[in-house]
């Protein structure tokens, strides 16, 4: 086990409740969807890599959010983002206690953020 994943283990434990087990569960989807997805832990969370940042997993009071670096060039079909809608590159889901995650929505964002960023990598190496 890697220091990342013992980090974001230990997050998770000392989060507890439902983010705790909210957080538990992105991070289950995404390695699910994305079984070579590397963990990190920068800027003292959760971080899901692939070719690049695929994204954030931050832990508020009221929400766990997951922030997409790259979420504005994403398709979202199932709309799924519903925050920083504003800005012109990232996009994020604020995931709230009663929310229900859209599993397969979810997965679906994630394997789309690991596909840009492969075309990203490919394209820097023209």
């Amino acid at each position: 086990m890697s220091d990342a994943e013992r980090e974001i283990d230990n997050r998770i434990g000392q989060l507890g409740g439902w983010r705790g087990t909210k957080l538990a569960k992105v991070r289950e989807l995404v390695k699910q969807a994305l079984p070579d997805v590397v963990e990190e832990w920068k800027w003292e969370n959760p971080v899901w890599n692939k070719d690049g940042i695929i994204c954030t997993g931050e832990a508020y009071k009221a929400a766990i959010k997951l922030t997409f670096p790259k979420g504005a060039s994403l398709k979202d079909p199932k709309r799924l983002f519903n925050s920083s809608l504003e800005g012109a590159t990232r996009r994020a889901l604020d995931i709230k206690e009663a929310d229900e995650i859209d599993e397969a929505g979810l997965m679906a964002l994630f394997v789309e953020a690991a596909e840009l960023n492969a075309a990203t990598a490919q394209a820097k190496k023209k």
